[in-house]
């Protein structure tokens, strides 16, 4: 089995234990009456093994199982996540053994502060008292005394009662991972992934990487996306709930009023009704219909009035007005008082002076906002006798409405939070992890024409991501894979063929070096040892990082490649020049002065003919230049300082000092001292004084080729 699922379906059955640990020992806690949950050690537990969504899934749905026996557990499960959350961002700390109490001590404070405050913020909003009768009669008890606010009260006891129960569940949670095997935990702290497992450190580092260079956005996007919709659908859902809550209520509410009006209208004696218009509370047996109207008031909830009236142009006549107990100090009305129209009613009383019956009215007088109902009591003949009114409090409907959207809004969020997990876990494990590791790889990807292996590392790494998303990602994935491999073998095939035109080239131009010293009978050896003279100087100015913009890998081959042509020009000299016996006169000196000119003319040539043949360019400014003085007065343009090429400079010090050194048919070879003397005599007038410096220094090296070749000669 592919070791992601058998990870995936490991996690499933661990997240199925967790949700039973909750929700057995909550049910255990509530049975009893003990003032502790326990029901968050599953949560912690998976959290602290397999990550931020699968905790989620452990705290959501264990909070959905324990409201089947406690109906408030649903509005604590943001709290569950929360904690879920705070147990992931604590999966560090808790493995620093030396700080490992004061971690979990702190952990448990917030846990506590989480659960018991805002815990105790939901049980007030929703109950207006704490859930438990228990816990409030502790706190009354503790602070019976005087001190603290009584509900102040209570958030610190219930946080620290949420302390005890979280530094116990923080405890069992780490005990029960302890008996996880080895191999278990492995599997669940691998869940999510689709290809090889970045370590904590190599995220964070790629993240810093990432953001250095612009990336991990995509992410960030995903995140604002599902942010969007999620809030979206959450209002939309809100709303549309709302609505529908806001016009059931309504509509039960005054069909329940209308059903209270015609219940008492059943019930009035309606004979008797113009003797308790008369009379009032002395006529016999008013007492007696007052009570039976209150108790239909008492049974029916959704009426905050309840009155008998008779209509006359003048107004309303009051019989009965179930109100005793107004607020406002809002007395109710005396029988037989008559109270003119309300403006809500006006348009409605001929209608009333017919005994007809009338539409709900909304009202918002002095008795607050309301709808009224009228029923039309009428005797055996059809005349109307007198009206029940019962009146619904629409701002008390408003208040139900109010506390069904906060309990609407605290179950949703638990859910809001886990859409918000699972699309975060999806993009995160099947698209950034994936497409940054390839991203990552690609950009280290080498392409080293000169070291094989370095290639097949770098494939090998790309392999070993070894991403099975199942989808386009992993597609992609293989794509890539397939063209590091054909690019490895393609740049190793051209690294094989570049290797054997260097080779071709290097034994072109030893093979015209040779031509060249086989005329001149004083050069024995002059291209290799001036080659390994120009080496020396190279590897010095790079070491003393000189003249860095040019010191590059492909600078020094270049030169070093071309050195044995810096006197190619000499192919074109006299052979009575070339190997005159003594000291040249003007005239013949001036024609060997034209070997330079005439090796630029050969390189010139070559470099048009041959594409790509950077190195033949430092061949070109050798041959041309390599006469030239520092202090322009060499030959053949009297070219000066820095303007005169570095790699013209760098020879003009190794020719000097092999033709010093050397033996010549009309002079001795001179000792390295001597030759040394004047190269640095020579420093900053015919010389560079850089290149002289690290030839000077380099007297190991130099006395290595000088000895290396004198047994040669």
């Amino acid at each position: 089995m592919n070791i992601y699922k058998k990870s995936s379906k490991t996690t499933l059955v661990a997240v199925l234990i967790g949700i039973a640990i909750n929700v057995g020992l909550s049910l255990i806690m509530y049975i009893s009456k003990v003032p502790l949950y326990l029901d968050t050690i599953g949560t912690i537990a998976i959290s602290l093994v397999s990550g931020f969504f699968p905790g989620v899934l452990t705290a959501i749905f264990s909070s959905v199982f324990c409201a089947l026996f406690n109906p408030f557990a649903v509005y604590y499960s943001v709290i569950a996540v929360l904690i879920a959350l705070f147990s992931v961002l604590f999966k560090k700390r808790l493995k620093d053994r030396k700080k490992r109490i004061q971690n979990g001590l702190l952990l448990s404070l917030i846990f506590a502060l989480i659960s018991g405050g805002l815990g105790a913020l939901i049980q007030l909003i929703l109950l207006g008292q704490p859930q438990f009768d228990s816990l409030k009669a502790t706190a009354d008890l503790i602070f019976s005394g005087g001190g603290p606010d009584p509900l102040l009260s209570f958030f610190f006891l219930n946080i620290a009662l949420n302390f005890v129960d979280k530094a116990i569940s923080l405890l069992a949670a780490l005990l029960l991972i302890r008996f996880i095997p080895k191999e278990k935990r492995e599997l669940l702290g691998i869940f999510g992934w689709k290809q090889k497992p970045r370590t904590d450190d190599e995220l964070k580092e790629f993240s810093k990487a990432a953001g250095r260079k612009g990336f991990g956005t995509l992410q960030k996007r995903m995140f604002v996306i599902l942010m969007i919709v999620a809030v979206a659908m959450t209002i939309v859902m809100a709303a549309t709930f709302l609505q529908v809550y806001r016009q059931s209520e309504r509509k039960e509410a005054i069909e329940g009023a209308q059903g209270a009006a015609r219940l008492a209208g059943k019930l009035l004696d309606l004979d008797s009704i113009p003797l308790f218009e008369r009379n009032g509370r002395n006529q016999k047996g008013y007492d007696e219909t007052y009570e039976m109207l209150k108790n239909i008031k008492e049974n029916y909830t959704s009426i905050k009035y309840l009155y008998v009236f008779t209509v006359t142009e003048q107004g309303t006549r009051y019989i009965f007005d179930m109100d005793e107990e107004n607020e406002g100090n809002l007395s109710a009305y005396e029988p037989g008082t008559l109270v003119a129209f309300e403006k809500a009613v006006e348009p409605y009383v001929s209608e009333l002076l017919k005994g007809k019956a009338i539409e709900p009215v909304e009202s918002n007088d002095i008795w607050g906002r309301v709808v009224m109902i009228y029923h039309p009591v009428q005797d055996e003949n059809g005349r109307t006798v007198c009206y029940v009114g019962a009146d619904v409090s629409v701002t008390a409907l408003s208040e139900n409405v109010r506390d069904y959207l906060l309990r609407t809004i605290l179950i949703f969020s638990g859910f809001f939070i886990l859409v918000m997990a699972f699309g975060l876990f999806n993009t995160e494990y099947y698209l950034v992890h994936p497409i940054n590791s390839m991203a990552d790889c690609a950009g280290d990807f080498e392409f080293d024409t000169t070291s094989g292996s370095s290639l097949r590392e770098n494939v090998k790494k790309i392999r070993d991501i070894g991403i099975e998303t199942g989808d386009e990602i992993e597609i992609l994935y293989r794509t890539l894979c397939r063209m590091t491999e054909d690019t490895a073998d393609q740049v190793s095939d051209i690294r094989h063929h570049t290797k054997q035109v260097e080779e071709m080239q290097s034994g072109l131009i030893i093979t015209m070096a040779d031509m060249v010293e086989s005329r001149d009978s004083d050069t024995g050896f002059h291209v290799q040892k001036t080659a390994e003279y120009v080496r020396i100087i190279l590897n010095g100015l790079k070491k003393k990082n000189y003249y860095p913009e040019k010191m590059t890998e492909k600078y020094m081959e270049d030169v070093v490649m071309s050195a044995p042509l810096h006197d190619i020009g000499k192919i074109n000299i006299p052979d009575a020049v070339l190997n005159k016996p003594g000291r040249l006169t003007k005239e013949e000196f001036e024609i060997m002065k034209r070997h330079t000119t005439e090796g630029k003319k050969i390189l010139e040539k070559a470099i048009n003919s041959v594409k790509g043949g950077t190195y033949l360019r430092e061949a070109r400014s050798m041959a041309a230049y390599h006469h030239e003085r520092y202090d322009g007065k060499g030959y053949p343009e009297g070219l000066s300082g820095t303007v005169i090429p570095l790699s013209a400079r760098i020879m003009a010090v190794a020719d000097v000092f092999d033709a010093l050194t050397s033996k010549r048919i009309y002079k001795p070879s001179m000792t390295y001292e001597e030759a040394m003397q004047i190269i640095t005599e020579g420093s900053g007038t015919q010389f560079d004084p850089k290149c002289v410096e690290v030839f000077v220094e380099s007297e190991d090296e130099v006395r290595k080729v000088l000895r290396k070749y004198q047994d040669k000669e």
